[in-house]
């Protein structure tokens, strides 16, 4: 099942781009029964390894934008490093816990449902500009504000960093052409989730063996769903996604 379970997400990442926190920590919380800060700390490491392997190609193609990376991670770090440390001090192990890392998680899948929705309408015309986007002005303050809630956020619940950071970095920098905004935030995402995962496995937060199975089914995922994009329509695929992450926010807010 967990195999399986992999396969599908790897497969619905590969075609759409999004959706590893966003699915896969709701997936071993409300289908495999994993408890939530096991869920979150092993899905972040999950998601470290699999956005490097996309981070590579995107920095080839020159689609990352090294100044607005670092600024974000001037923000996501400190974000994290401090989530983590809260979560320390609470003891994330309790029934408590367990239930903030449930509510906050079923409010950011509603959000990324919403933001994956959006963002062709937010992006409409994009593919028309001619700005050297190599020379575009960072704002300095707002991409440290957005990396410090990203952190955050992405620590507690693994959800946040592609459709939330996307959709918010269109808005922040409408003049930067797509392709470069979804390689920056994924090449962004790498260092985040790597900090925030490592810092649940100093924890106890992480399942190794759990991590291996599920890497052996999303990596074939990942590549079939990488050869069959463009092959269903886009608007298609996004709706899908949404409604997918919105039915598991129900189930997980069920169990709430």
């Amino acid at each position: 099942m967990i195999v399986s379970g992999g396969f599908i997400v790897g497969f619905l990442v590969g075609m759409t781009g999004v959706g590893a926190g966003s699915l896969m920590t709701p997936f071993l919380i409300a289908q495999v029964g994993i408890s939530p800060t096991i869920a979150v700390g092993t899905d972040l490491l999950f998601a470290s390894i699999t956005k490097a392997s996309a981070a590579i190609p995107h920095h080839n193609f020159g689609n990352v934008n090294w100044r607005m990376v670092a600024w974000l991670a001037s923000g996501s770090i400190p974000g994290s490093l401090g989530m983590l440390a809260l979560l320390h001090y609470f003891h994330p192990n309790t029934a408590a816990m367990a239930s903030v890392i449930k509510l906050a998680l079923v409010g950011a899948l509603v959000v990324s449902s919403i933001a994956i929705i959006l963002f062709p309408y937010i992006t409409r015309g994009r593919a028309k500009l001619t700005l050297d986007t190599d020379n575009v002005a960072v704002r300095k303050l707002p991409t440290l504000l957005l990396g410090l809630v990203l952190g955050s956020i992405v620590t507690l619940t693994s959800v946040g960093a592609g459709a939330i950071g996307v959709v918010i970095l269109t808005l922040l920098y409408p003049t930067l052409i797509t392709r470069r905004l979804i390689g920056t935030d994924i090449v962004h995402a790498v260092p985040l989730t790597l900090v925030s995962g490592l810092g649940h496995l100093s924890m106890g937060n992480t399942n190794l063996l759990l991590l291996a199975i599920l890497l052996a089914g999303s990596v074939p995922g990942i590549a079939l769903g990488s050869r069959l994009t463009g092959k269903l329509p886009d608007s298609f695929l996004r709706i899908a996604l949404a409604i997918i992450l919105c039915v598991a926010a129900w189930q997980l807010a069920q169990k709430i």
